[in-house]
């Protein structure tokens, strides 16, 4: 037997987190212009089409993070024996003495590249009878590379974000941190009752010349 109730309320948090999660890579262009300003828009494909925090990148260039492309700059399709290559010219374009990228989020695609390139090297050595192919963490450099895909990821296809983490924030409101409003709602055209669940907040970046994103 299951207790409904708590199983919606369950089922409510996880919807709000995957929501979040959804949100934490938007433009900040939807409900309204509501949506959460997320890595499309702070680490942008075309930085220099983009105003954050009311600074136009178009006009300040200090404003633009890194944006390499693998066709277009790079002269042909990311896969597993570029990858590195394309990683390396993103990743010197984002250090600044001891400033540097501590965080690398990938979708599938991008994840799958690396990880392959990483296997075609790796030496299989076990004092068992046991082997195993692959790693159960990667890092580039001394920086995570983090799988944010999976089975409904929501990282945008073919994107690999090189995130400092010193100068990106989530900012959510104290009031309106998933708080839940006293008093029930009761349509009258239901027998039921709606408690609401309140957010407010966005992600906000105070230096954005240190964010890149890889892309294809």
């Amino acid at each position: 037997i299951i207790d409904f109730l708590e199983a919606r309320i369950s089922n409510a948090e996880k919807t709000i987190m995957n929501n979040i999660a959804g949100d934490c890579y938007s433009d900040g262009t939807a409900d309204g212009g509501k949506q959460i300003g997320g890595m499309q828009l702070l680490v942008a494909d075309t930085p220099a089409s983009t105003t954050v925090g009311g600074i136009n990148a178009g006009t300040w260039s200090f404003w633009k993070n890194v944006s390499y492309d693998a066709t277009t700059d790079g002269g042909a399709a990311a896969s597993s024996a570029n990858i590195q290559s394309y990683m390396n010219r993103v990743w010197v374009q984002l250090v600044r003495n001891a400033d540097r990228p501590d965080l690398i989020v990938a979708d599938n695609n991008f994840y799958k590249l690396y990880w392959q390139s990483l296997q075609a090297i790796q030496r299989i050595q076990s004092l068992s009878d046991s082997a195993s192919i692959g790693f159960s963490a990667l890092k580039y450099m001394d920086a995570d590379v983090v799988l944010d895909g999976g089975f409904g990821g929501q990282a945008p296809t073919n994107h690999m974000y090189f995130c400092n983490t010193d100068y990106l924030f989530f900012r959510p409101s104290r009031e309106r941190n998933m708080s839940v409003e006293d008093g029930d709602r009761v349509p009258i055209n239901q027998d039921a009752s709606v408690k609401m669940i309140l957010f407010a907040g966005n992600m906000t970046t105070s230096n954005r010349f240190l964010q890149g994103v890889l892309k294809d």
